[in-house]
């Protein structure tokens, strides 16, 4: 009786991530909003905290974040098959749309219908982007420290052109010694 509540759950989320797969343009930054709306408000199958630790996880592991999201949330519903049927939901559209516009690619692609329908997509896609933007900005911690990290990284990874696993590292570091010089100001100042 588990098993087949778990492979339904599994089936849940096979469907749910299809679906995001599908309608997404723009690669996985503009699935992050469609993930957090199906996974914690639709479904409730996890936090907004936990879709924030999701997305730091996902950012820091190889691979593409969409499909590390996919099997993260996966395996925190439903284990190893929730994993296995979340990324294979979300990687199956784009698999089957690559596969067919390669096939035709040759014959449309001088079209301007085409040309400027991708035009009205990539707008859409900065707009999801920036939605993403905000929601995590809401969420994560304000003050002059996370902004600076934030800044910095950003002036890293988009003037400086360092590599963005180096950043990554880097603000982990930060935000460690950040913490543990604040944890011995606060320790200090409450044993005196």
């Amino acid at each position: 009786m588990e098993s087949e509540s778990k492979l339904k759950t599994a089936l849940r989320l096979f469907a749910t991530f299809f679906k995001i797969g599908a309608f997404t343009f723009g690669g996985g930054y503009a699935m992050i909003p469609l993930i957090q709306k199906e996974t914690v408000e639709n479904h409730k199958w996890i936090t907004d905290d936990d879709i924030l630790e999701i997305v730091a996880i996902a950012e820091s592991t190889p691979g593409p974040i969409a499909i590390n999201s996919a099997t993260f949330v996966g395996y925190r519903v439903c284990g190893v098959l929730g994993a296995l049927f979340a990324t294979l939901g979300v990687v199956l559209p784009s698999f089957i749309v690559i596969s067919i516009i390669a096939f035709i690619l040759n014959e449309f692609q001088e079209l301007d219908v085409v040309q400027y329908a991708f035009f009205g997509i990539r707008a859409g896609v900065l707009a999801l982007l920036i939605k993403a933007l905000w929601s995590m900005f809401k969420k994560c911690p304000h003050g002059a420290i996370p902004y600076t990290i934030a800044a910095a990284a950003f002036i890293l990874s988009a003037i400086v052109d360092i590599n963005v696993l180096y950043i990554i590292i880097g603000c982990a570091l930060a935000g460690i010694i950040s913490s543990l010089i604040i944890a011995k100001k606060t320790d200090g100042g409450k044993t005196e």
